[in-house]
């Protein structure tokens, strides 16, 4: 973290400690479970910004603690906001057949977004807000140690890749984010109005699934998810 953003942080009332929770101290490491509990706890009923007025839920985020991939969104919407979970409405729906086709299921990955509430008519986070919340999105991915990272959009690439390039540059390729691999590519929302653009996104599933050893989908045969 650079010393700008560390003023910043502190001016705004919140202590980031970059190490994962519980690690400091007591009998035994915590466990992931224990951690992202731990993390979750400490979030409470999080007023560090202005979204906090307009939610009804926090969206921490949900799957098995102990994944190999790690799905990065962009904010909650709607059905997040009514139900604190991530990925649930149409966009989810799309989501979930993906990660079918890749052979897996949600309770074999992990899904979370950059900020953890619903900014107001679903529009786009603000700075100020990811600056807020990158470094609870930052400790998740800390207490997991995932084997590989997927970046769902431009907000969740840019911030993880601490970049201004627009999604279409990032996708297609292998980056890396603190040691992880991290494949960035369409948001499920997108695809929903861009159906033309699956196929490059499941272009970079694909390589989502090399780095863990999965069978290649176009070996047996499966269309593009959501067609």
């Amino acid at each position: 973290m650079t010393r700008l953003r560390r003023i910043y942080l502190e001016s705004i009332g919140l202590d980031y400690d970059p190490r994962p929770p519980g690690s400091a101290g007591g009998s035994r490491p915590l466990t992931k479970e224990e951690g992202l509990k731990e993390l979750r706890e400490e979030l409470g009923d999080c007023q560090r910004c202005p979204l906090a007025r307009g939610r009804r839920n926090l969206v921490f985020g949900g799957g098995n603690p102990d994944a190999e991939l790690v799905f990065v969104g962009e904010a909650p919407g709607r059905d997040e906001d009514i139900s604190g979970v991530p990925f649930v409405g149409r966009a989810g729906e799309l989501l979930n057949k993906i990660i079918a086709a890749m052979g897996l299921s949600r309770e074999k990955v992990y899904i979370c977004n950059v900020i953890k509430c619903r900014p107001p008519g679903n529009r786009d986070p603000l700075p100020s807000e990811i600056e807020i919340c990158k470094p609870f999105l930052e400790r998740q991915l800390g207490i997991m140690g995932p084997r590989v990272i997927c970046a769902l959009g431009s907000f969740a690439a840019r911030t993880l890749l601490e970049t201004e390039e627009r999604i279409s540059l990032l996708r297609g390729k292998i980056w890396e984010y603190q040691g992880i691999p991290l494949i960035a590519t369409y948001h499920p929302s997108y695809l929903l109005r861009n159906p033309q653009a699956k196929r490059d996104a499941w272009a970079d599933i694909q390589k989502v699934m090399e780095i863990l050893g999965l069978p290649n989908a176009r070996e047996k045969g499966r269309p593009t998810p959501g067609q």
